[in-house]
């Protein structure tokens, strides 16, 4: 089948000369063929985050399970991009005051996901929403001098590292037709064409990508709207479903199929790829609720009534000290301190920190159900 995605646009001559990619508007054309595979992975996906949404419904405190899946999303989406973080780092009480600048681009992340939820009630998917996201993502990171919150102004390209425009592996649209290509991109992600949801999100993010419209943070912007436009078509409940760990796990071909469809004009494959990580993690996020929801309600019993403010803040902050838990709760320091000793005894807190001065205290059964390879 032949299908044209774009053309190449030429820019100066001799050595100066290079060629940017402008990608066609959304939908493909030809449109999308729907072979079995294709039909089956829309049906599976459609069963999978369907049973996501039922166990998020069922679980006691929403925000707290939210706020958890979020951060390691956020995690994984910034270690995509090279960032140098743990989970201990992006979990610990004090992450939001840190100065080490890996941990802060998790957790402009995780604020602007926060933020995001807010404008939907003021936008639709939208550029100044888009740009909105970006100018938190970016604020006081390493990103913070590429224009945060603008569309890019001059032409980018993507390549290994230290790569020139003239060994660029891809050159996206100059300003120009970028600005042409993000008001059409606008277009459809507002127009209800009867294409399945999770079909569209994947050639969404697919064609945020082809464009690049910043110079730092696509990609993480581009794995947001995926999560955002899936809420927004309320297939999703709440924003639990969180591609980067299938796509850090198969980042080769994730690239490589989104170069088939500017080469090929293989959507198919980049769809049909898009699906089956939507499977996977609405299936491991699915797993993953319901042994933090029995966790849950087994510590929550084992606990004395009197620690139990304590316990649901250790749910929130899986790594604190006493001095953060006894502000956050209100209560005498050497109150709280005692009362973590006794969830150390219970088994539900652990000291991993043993100083007497800065002693620190993890729930480690809740970090490892989040853990990652």
């Amino acid at each position: 089948m032949e299908r044209t995605t774009g053309t190449y646009k030429t820019h100066f001559s001799g050595d100066l000369k290079y060629e940017s990619f402008v990608p066609e508007s959304l939908p493909p054309t030809p449109d999308l063929v729907y072979d079995a595979e294709l039909r089956l992975l829309v049906g599976e996906a459609n069963f999978t985050v369907g049973m996501l949404n039922g166990v998020i419904g069922a679980i006691p405190d929403r925000a707290v399970f939210i706020a958890a899946f979020a951060r390691k999303e956020a995690l994984i989406s910034s270690i995509i991009e090279g960032t140098q973080a743990t989970l201990e780092n992006v979990f610990d009480a004090h992450a939001d005051q840190s100065r080490n600048l890996d941990v802060e681009e998790v957790v402009n992340y995780v604020k602007a996901m926060e933020h995001a939820k807010t404008l939907r009630e003021e936008l639709p998917l939208c550029s100044r929403f888009i740009r909105a996201i970006h100018a938190i993502l970016m604020a006081g990171t390493r990103g913070a001098h590429q224009e945060p919150g603008e569309f890019r102004r001059s032409q980018n390209w993507i390549g290994h590292t230290g790569a020139t425009i003239k060994t660029a592996s891809y050159i996206p649209p100059d300003p120009e037709d970028m600005t042409v290509a993000m008001d059409a991109l606008e277009r459809y992600m507002n127009t209800d064409d009867g294409t399945d949801p999770f079909v569209k999100a994947a050639l969404i993010h697919a064609q945020f990508e082809t464009i690049h419209p910043f110079l730092d943070g696509n990609g993480r912007v581009g794995r947001m709207l995926v999560i955002l436009y899936l809420v927004e078509r309320k297939v999703l409940a709440e924003p639990v479903l969180y591609l980067s760990h299938f796509l850090k796990e198969n980042r080769a071909e994730y690239y490589q199929r989104l170069d088939a469809i500017r080469t090929k004009g293989d959507f198919e494959g980049w769809v049909k790829f898009i699906l089956r990580a939507t499977i996977d993690v609405a299936s491991s996020g699915y797993r993953d609720i319901l042994f933090l929801s029995e966790l849950h309600a087994r510590n929550l019993q084992s606990v004395d009534a009197k620690d139990r403010d304590l316990f649901l803040l250790a749910e929130r902050y899986p790594i604190l000290d006493a001095t953060f838990a006894a502000k956050k709760l209100g209560r005498p320091y050497a109150t709280v301190n005692r009362a973590m000793l006794r969830l150390v005894e219970a088994g539900v807190l652990s000291v991993t920190q043993p100083s007497k001065k800065a002693r620190t205290y993890t729930y480690s059964n809740y970090l490892d159900v989040l853990r990652f390879e």
